[in-house]
Order: structure tokens, then sequence, then C-alpha cells
């Protein structure tokens, strides 16, 4: 049976809520650290995460601050999240490693994947630069990420999250509003400075908010970093259920690991 264990992420602009997810049986040595898109939760990583259990890889998923269907703790300022966000990844890595060393039986890190959905997907690809994880060898996950073709339109400016925002936007505190958010992902996007990285993007063909052809144009701007780059598009994986994403990296991960 999968061990399941609270903690907390905390630093001097934040604190948030996370779970760390212990194997029942053999301990591998890689690691894994997931997080959700923007104004969703934890929990749309927890199939990821229970998957990775089953494969002996031992994983942590966190909410990000301001977000409150994870807590109800504030940002103040956009400045502190869009400067440090991408570090709780390395905080998270850390707090697994400090938890692990309360159990048996497990081998030391050699390998991390960083995996998120949408928002949690680019902050996990910026997180391949975190000192935290020079060491190890590193892998990227991106589930519902891409670039549009029209560079005046974020990807999340369609009608079909247009019509969610109005309650969306009430669910993350008020410095980290769309207005803000959404250009920002978009210019992050085409400024991410990640080169020589293992990256995997899984992005539905029914996803409307990357829309035709966000996830080529995202591989594209990767491999112009000289990023080594694997796309996997199933037919079904709508923006808003990421927990479907779980077979598919599952999958993935079975034939990159060499299970």
């Amino acid at each position: 049976m999968t061990l399941i264990l609270k903690t907390k992420l905390a630093g001097p602009w934040y604190e948030t809520n996370a779970l760390c997810l212990l194997p029942s049986g053999d301990i591998r040595s890689e690691r894994a650290v997931f997080s959700h898109g923007y104004t969703a939760n934890k929990s749309d990583c927890l199939p990821w995460a229970t998957r990775c259990a089953e494969l002996g890889i031992p994983s942590l998923i966190f909410d990000w601050p301001g977000h409150y269907l994870g807590s109800f703790n504030e940002v103040e300022n956009f400045s502190d999240f869009t400067d440090g966000a991408h570090k709780l990844f390395g905080e998270a890595y850390t707090r697994l490693q400090d938890m692990l060393e309360q159990q048996k039986g497990f081998k030391s890190p050699k390998k991390i994947i960083l995996a998120g959905h949408s928002l949690g997907a680019l902050m996990a690809i910026k997180a391949l630069n975190l000192s935290e994880f020079k060491a190890l060898d590193r892998l990227a996950i991106g589930v519902g990420i891409g670039l549009n073709n029209k560079v005046e339109t974020h990807l999340f400016d369609t009608e079909f999250y247009q019509k969610t925002l109005v309650i969306r936007r009430q669910l993350v505190s008020p410095a980290l509003d769309s207005d803000l958010m959404f250009p920002w992902i978009r210019d992050e996007k085409t400024r991410i400075q990640v080169t020589g990285e293992r990256i995997h993007l899984i992005t539905g063909e029914d996803d409307m908010v990357v829309g035709v052809n966000g996830l080529e144009n995202f591989s594209d701007h990767l491999l112009k970093l000289n990023n080594h780059v694997t796309l996997f598009k199933p037919k079904k994986l709508a923006h808003h259920e990421p927990t479907l994403a779980a077979p598919h990296l599952n999958a993935f991960l079975k034939t990159e690991l060499g299970f």
C-alpha cells in the first residue's frame, strides 16, 4: 500500500501544502515532483504520483502558493511568484529527500523527474536549471502546454476558457489575477533558457486551450534550444482533465526508464 505523508513547503513569501507518496515495496533511485495548473490544485497530479509509487518511484505533489483550492495562503506580490515559483520544485525535492531518510530500504537518488500541467509544466521545465538537480539526471514532463500559432493571442484567451474565467479568477490571490498571469505565462515560455535537457510533452488533440499545432510549436521552440524533446498527442486529453494523463505518463516512464 502506498504511504501518503502530509507536509508543507514554506519560504519568505509563501506557504503551501504538499503530499509525499512513498511506494510500499522497494524504492528506486528516481525521484519525482509534480504540480498543477493555474487555479487548480495538487489533486490533478495525484494519479500521476500514484502510478509512480506503483513503479517504485517516490514523489511529492504540491499546491502553488496563492491557489485557494489547495490552501488559503496568499501571495502578496506578483513578482514574488514570477521570480521564484519554479524554485518550489527544488524545495519539494529537498523535502521529499528529508522524508525518505526516515524510511528504510531506499536507494540514493540518481534521476529527478519534474512534471506539471499547464502552468506547472512551464515551471517544471524552468526548474531543470536549479542547483538542487545539477548532480542528477534530469527529465521534465509537460502536460497540456503549447504555443499558439498567433503570437498576439495567449493560449488561455479562447472562448472555452473565457467562459470559466469569472469563477476561476476568484480561486487565486488577487496578486495572481489572470490579467497578470496570462501575459506572463505567454511571454515566459518564449523566454525559457533551458538547453541540453530531456523533455517529454503530452497534450491531447482535443486540448482546446493549447490549440491546433500548439504542442508542435512549443516543441520546435525547445528543440531550437538544443533540448532532446519527444511528443505524445493522445486523441482524448482535454485541458481541464489532466488526471487522464496518468496512463500516458506511466507508459512513457516505463519505456524511458527501461522497465
